[in-house]
């Protein structure tokens, strides 16, 4: 059997005439220029993986493979970044639409949206809390839905307080679920405390509790024992939600007779 290196032909040596040349040079590829949308960017990852109480300038710093003092020809402070966060949190939102006839559903709508895009970042809601939407980028949502309320013909004074409402609804209801969720994540990393069950099989013990408490001292607390904790979400947010529009609804003025 021949050898098959034998079968390969040999490099013929370099002709007299040939220059020498150098090894080609090797290429860095470019480093992307830092800029203040990649801060954030970085932002949201580490707050996504570490928590608000876990987001600080030197881990930021770290996501970007910077010196923390390069941050700060883009960013001023922490605080920055975190209004730069919430300000973020409004891109693509469009502001609802002013109709009259259909104020109930553009409030729902503007609502249920507000919610998936908080829920989308951990802790953005304890971060949505801490600020108030009165910047040149978010006025015309603040705008905007006064200008729902009002064309509605909600008085005044019910209309605007009729907004924050709306938005500390949103941010108190997905801050609870955060909580809950943080909760069963810690429960699950930490083997040495008993396991917990799932939240469904915590809803069907909290209605057997409340369904065998004494009837004379809880009357009230048994006879709803199988509504009062649900297995969803969802439904509790739309349920919360309806029972806030229909309170606004009746403050509009009543047809004349």
């Amino acid at each position: 059997m021949t050898d098959a290196a034998a079968d390969t032909p040999a490099s013929p040596p370099p002709s007299p005439w040939e220059r020498e040349r150098p090894a080609p040079a090797r290429v860095t590829p470019a480093r992307t220029p830092l800029s203040r949308e990649r801060v954030v960017d970085a932002a949201f990852t580490v707050l996504d993986r570490q928590g608000l109480d876990g987001l600080s300038m030197r881990q930021v710093a770290a996501e970007l493979g910077v010196t923390v003092s390069a941050l700060y020809a883009h960013v001023s402070s922490k605080d920055d970044v975190l209004e730069l966060m919430y300000t973020r949190l409004f891109d693509g939102f469009n502001p609802p639409a002013v109709d009259p006839e259909r104020w109930q559903e553009e409030v729902r709508e503007y609502a249920l949206e507000g919610r998936r895009r908080l829920l989308a970042h951990r802790d953005m809601a304890r971060i949505s809390m801490a600020h108030v939407p009165f910047t040149a980028e978010l006025l015309p949502h603040v705008e905007a839905l006064l200008g729902v309320f009002r064309t509605a013909g909600l008085p005044d004074r019910i209309a605007a307080e009729a907004s924050d409402l709306i938005s500390t609804y949103i941010d108190g209801f997905v801050l609870e679920e955060g909580m809950w969720r943080d909760r069963a994540a810690e429960q699950n990393v930490d083997t040495s405390s008993p396991a917990r069950p799932d939240w469904r099989e915590m809803a069907d013990e909290m209605q057997n509790y409340f369904a065998s408490l004494p009837a004379a001292d809880f009357p009230h607390l048994r006879a709803l024992a199988g509504v009062m904790v649900t297995d969803s979400s969802d439904k509790r947010f739309d349920i919360g939600l309806e029972i806030i529009l229909r309170g606004l609804a009746s403050y509009l003025p009543s047809d004349p007779a």
